[in-house]
């Protein structure tokens, strides 16, 4: 089953800006649920759904959605499968797509990010292999 990333909006039928109880309607109880504490006396809210290959976190006193981390394997974006696409592909479809300026790191812990700050979208390597992907509004 295909799963379709919309750059800046959210994850199939999943929006930014939804809370919680609506994001637990349609995907059902969350296999784990973390609360974060933060230094801002802000709380930050984590879904984690493990068959779905996705993380969820929202935020704010009525906490919404403010990110997604993606490691679906069926997941398109701009209508390409791109966890069967390498890291040269993904830059081509994004460029193609008008998102041209990237960063690109090397993690600490091994990784290599290349975001799109305009998309508000990372892409997570290891061996030219896309790990995941983590998208915000």
């Amino acid at each position: 089953m295909e799963h379709s990333i919309t750059i800046k909006q959210g994850f199939d039928n999943i929006r930014f800006g939804m809370p919680v109880e609506e994001t637990v309607a349609l995907l059902g109880t969350a296999d784990e649920v973390e609360t974060i504490d933060n230094a801002a006396d802000e709380t930050t809210t984590v879904l984690r759904y493990f068959d779905r290959g996705l993380t969820l976190f929202f935020e704010g006193e009525n906490p919404n959605l403010q990110c997604i981390d993606i490691s679906n394997e069926d997941s398109t974006l701009l209508g390409e499968k791109v966890f069967e696409l390498g890291e040269k592909e993904i830059v081509k479809l994004m460029v193609r797509n008008n998102y041209c300026e990237q960063d690109i790191e090397d993690e600490l812990w091994g990784e290599r990010r290349i975001s799109f700050g305009e998309a508000n979208i990372d892409f997570f390597f290891e061996n030219d292999e896309l790990l995941s992907i983590s998208i915000g509004q």
